[in-house]
């Protein structure tokens, strides 16, 4: 039986457009631009995303501690991480907070996520709806599309098979998913 994959809510262009809408110079950019590239490209749930402290975000190692898993991450969201990284730095902001935090290192909301990706998709001239679960499938349907392994992209999901044949199935281990998203390729165009 052959796999069919759905074209995703937004299309890898539509979500590059999304991304480089939000400024790479002010720190409001930097931060949305790392949450742009958690959401799409290592397909955190928005709730996951915004629940990440700086110390879950290892750049270097290509990873990211999400509450019970570790998911990885490609080149994109690596940099994007490691921008907003440095910027929280120089913020001084601490560690032990949330990753993706308002300028004084508090909480933000789903809320403002669900304001600020229509607001970035109406200013990158996109015409469909743009909202963080979309994203989240949109990299479900790449890395999927990419041939990567169902189990790795279960693990990197964090979605568990619904099958009574699953607990015989091998389950990757962490260096085996983030081995597979950190050698994803780039979209095209960025």
């Amino acid at each position: 039986m052959a796999i069919t994959i759905q074209s995703p809510p937004v299309s890898a262009s539509e979500a590059l457009s999304l991304l480089e809408t939000s400024s790479d110079r002010t720190s409001t950019g930097r931060r949305n631009r790392a949450l742009i590239a958690l959401l799409w490209r290592a397909g955190l749930r928005p709730g996951e995303a915004l629940s990440l402290t700086a110390r879950d975000i290892d750049v270097d190692g290509r990873r990211a501690t999400v509450a019970d898993r570790t998911v990885g991450l490609d080149d994109m969201a690596a940099r994007e991480a490691a921008a907003w990284q440095e910027r929280r730095r120089e913020l001084g902001m601490p560690d032990d907070g949330p990753f993706i935090s308002t300028l004084r290192g508090k909480p933000l909301s789903q809320a403002y996520v669900r304001e600020l990706l229509p607001r970035l998709a109406e200013r990158a001239g996109l015409e469909r709806r743009v909202h963080a679960m979309g994203l989240r499938y949109a990299c479900a349907a790449e890395i999927a599309g990419e041939g990567i392994a169902t189990e790795i992209i279960e693990a990197q999901l964090g979605v568990r098979p619904q099958s009574s044949v699953a607990r015989y199935l091998p389950t990757p281990d962490d260096s085996d998913v983030v081995a597979s998203m950190a050698a994803r390729p780039l979209p095209p165009g960025a």
